[in-house]
Parts: structure tokens; C-alpha cells; sequence
């Protein structure tokens, strides 16, 4: 049996934080956690992520991430990406404590409180989805053509598209689809 040299051994990172969330955020929040885990995921050297609430009402998140070593870390740590990415949690989010462990015992200290696990929310069925859309990309469209119509009229088919569609795809999926879900919750998760 061969000994591991010093350099071999794991020297994997975990970080721990807990982020306190704005009451009534909890779906925006497990979008910007899956935002950053898709993020994070394109990085080498990144081992996984989770999270734990005390109880389903909480404000606190526990969030955990790992890296297989400190210079994997500091690469996320110090992206552009990661920098973006907690930007846009500016006013949602606010990191209450970190934490940073060397090697697997940052997985496995004991609970120090009763936790869960949140089930991820239920997905809606596919075609409440797409009536959803339907319903806030029709009447968007609809005004974005009528207004822009004299602007566009001389441009060929391709180029209206791409223009329109460049200018309503952000709309939609910062503005529009929100409000659509937000207004629609029930009927959607019922």
C-alpha cells in the first residue's frame, strides 16, 4: 500500500455561508442559487453545491460550496462571472456569515439545529407554461410590431426578427415573464 505524498492528499475547500433573503423572494432565490451553480459548474475544479433552510418560512439559506483545492476557489472566487452574479442578488440577498473548511470535513460537521431540506417548488405542467408565454409574448409583440412598424418597414424579413426579437427577449425574461408568473402563481402551481 502506497502512502499518499503530501501534495496528493485532498485538499478540497468547502465554504459555508448563510445569506439572509428578502421576505417573499424565495422563488427569485432558487433561480439566482441555480443561476450561480450553473456558473460555478463551468469552472475546474468545482466539486458541488447545496443548500439547507432552518424551517420553510426562514429568511436564513445555508449554502454550501466546494472547489478540490484553494487556487480552483480563488478562480471562482475572483471571476468576472462570480462578480455578475452576486451583483444581481444586489437588494434579494445579504451574506450573514463564511465560513471556509479544508478537506471532506467541511460536508459532514454535525448539525448544529434542526434543518430540512426545501423541496425544490413544483413545476407547473408544460402546457401552462407555454399558455403562460403565449399569453405575455403575444400581446408584446404585438405592440412592439405596431410601434416600431414605421421604423422596420424598409428592413427585410430576417433583420425585423432579429431586431424585434433582440429587444422583447430581455423584456421578457426580466419584465414580462415575472409579472406573468407572479400574477399566474396559483393557477400554475394548483
Amino acid at each position: 500500500m502506497t502512502q499518499l505524498a503530501a501534495d496528493d492528499r485532498t485538499t478540497a475547500v468547502t465554504v459555508a455561508i448563510t445569506r439572509r433573503v428578502q421576505p417573499g423572494n424565495d422563488e427569485q432565490m432558487l433561480a439566482w442559487i441555480n443561476a450561480g451553480t450553473a456558473l460555478a459548474e463551468r469552472f475546474p475544479g468545482f466539486l458541488g453545491t447545496g443548500w439547507v433552510r432552518p424551517r420553510g418560512d426562514s429568511d436564513e439559506w445555508h449554502m454550501l460550496y466546494r472547489f478540490d483545492d484553494e487556487d480552483a476557489l480563488r478562480a471562482w472566487e475572483d471571476s468576472e462571472q462570480r462578480k455578475w452574479w452576486l451583483r444581481s442578488g444586489v437588494g434579494m440577498v445579504e451574506d450573514r456569515v463564511t465560513h471556509r473548511r479544508v478537506g471532506i470535513e467541511g460536508w459532514f460537521d454535525p448539525p448544529s439545529s434542526e434543518t430540512t431540506t426545501v423541496a425544490a417548488p413544483k413545476v407547473p405542467p408544460r402546457w401552462k407554461q407555454a399558455t403562460m408565454i403565449w399569453l405575455a409574448f403575444f400581446p408584446l409583440s404585438l405592440v412592439v410590431n405596431v410601434v416600431f412598424a414605421p421604423v422596420l418597414a424598409g428592413w427585410s424579413l430576417p433583420v425585423r426578427v432579429l431586431a424585434t426579437t433582440l429587444f422583447m427577449t430581455p423584456l421578457m425574461t426580466y419584465f414580462v415573464l415575472p409579472a406573468m408568473s407572479r400574477l399566474l402563481h396559483r393557477w400554475l402551481t394548483r
